[in-house]
């Protein structure tokens, strides 16, 4: 068994991290929002997280990719709050409304070490970035007890590359969202004109740090990028500005793609005309042929098999007990 990439750090190395993460939300930079606001003593900026984590749920999680789920799932934690916001989101229970109660660093570093016990595959962090100080400590204190399975960071791509770097040497799987590949839905959904650019940048920083997606012998993931791309309707140009971007960048063989057609028009997607409908059948087999084409392998959804199960209620899963059966 491979140990996680973080299981080699020395304490004067977590130390300086954790300095740094902290240094950096005194006066919040850990986003491209950069508030600037000083969020360890509860100021709050554009995401209005506290000083405090947030957490609706953690339990391990089937629904994710099958080199991510595996068998025994991924050991998943929900954050609340979000630097993104999306008018779309899927999750928004816990984004926009902020579904979720407090943890201390104590608690979550033994709810990890517990995901552990269960058998999870990994530990996934999702919209984790503005409570990366506190995380960095919890995965400390976890690590010393014996944690060491992988970390995957499971994030909207809305990342700086400052931020990223902290996390070298600490995330073995990064599992980024590439939203938008032009600027206008960008603007329009999420209230980040700069997301392309800023997104393309911590995709190369994230691949420099880890390199192609890795699986074991079991086909399950140790190390490596898987960009996730939601085709959204009335987008489909920035699906393909996506695509020929990756195709430009890297070797196609390098890049696992998990291409998803599973957009519903939740939350306040309503208010924008192409967003009100869900996706035709003739969209997404335009964009997936457009990434085979390329030559990008990873995992494509079947419409045929889509239903409501990629959705998850915050309100009604928070609170429940740890089994390998959530």
């Amino acid at each position: 068994m491979r140990s996680a990439s973080y299981t080699y750090l020395s304490e004067d190395e977590w130390n300086e991290r954790i300095s740094e993460a902290e240094a950096i939300a005194s006066s919040c930079q850990l986003c491209p929002r950069r508030c600037r606001v000083n969020r360890l003593i509860g100021e709050k900026g554009f995401c209005a997280a506290p000083a405090e984590m947030i957490i609706s749920s953690i339990f391990p999680h089937h629904g994710e990719e099958p080199p991510i789920s595996g068998k025994n799932g991924s050991g998943t934690v929900f954050f609340s709050y979000c630097t993104l916001k999306c008018c779309f989101c899927q999750n928004y229970q816990i984004s926009h409304e902020h579904e979720g109660k407090p943890y201390s660093v104590e608690e979550l570093a033994d709810k990890m070490l517990h995901l552990q016990e269960l058998g999870c595959h990994n530990i996934n962090l999702v919209t984790a970035t503005h409570f990366l100080p506190w995380i960095l400590k919890a995965l400390r204190l976890a690590a010393k007890k014996g944690l060491n399975i992988p970390i995957v960071y499971n994030c909207g791509g809305y990342e700086l590359c400052s931020t990223i770097s902290l996390l070298s040497g600490i995330v073995d799987i990064y599992l980024p969202d590439m939203k938008y590949g032009i600027e206008k839905p960008a603007t329009e959904y999420s209230s980040a004109p700069d997301y392309v650019q800023i997104n393309r940048d911590a995709i190369r920083e994230m691949f420099r740090q880890t390199g192609p997606l890795r699986l074991d012998h079991n086909e399950i993931a140790w190390r490596g990028l898987c960009i996730r791309h939601l085709v959204l309707p009335g987008n489909l140009e920035s699906s393909i500005s996506i695509c020929k971007f990756l195709s430009s960048t890297f070797d196609p063989e390098d890049i696992s793609i998990s291409l998803m057609a599973q957009y519903r028009p939740l939350y306040n997607a309503d208010q924008f005309e192409p967003l009100r409908n869900t996706l035709s059948a003739e969209s997404y087999f335009l964009i997936r042929e457009k990434f085979l084409s390329a030559g990008f392998g990873g995992y494509y959804q079947e419409l045929e098999q889509l239903d409501k199960s990629f959705l998850i209620n915050f309100k009604e899963h928070k609170d429940k007990p740890l089994t390998g059966n959530s």
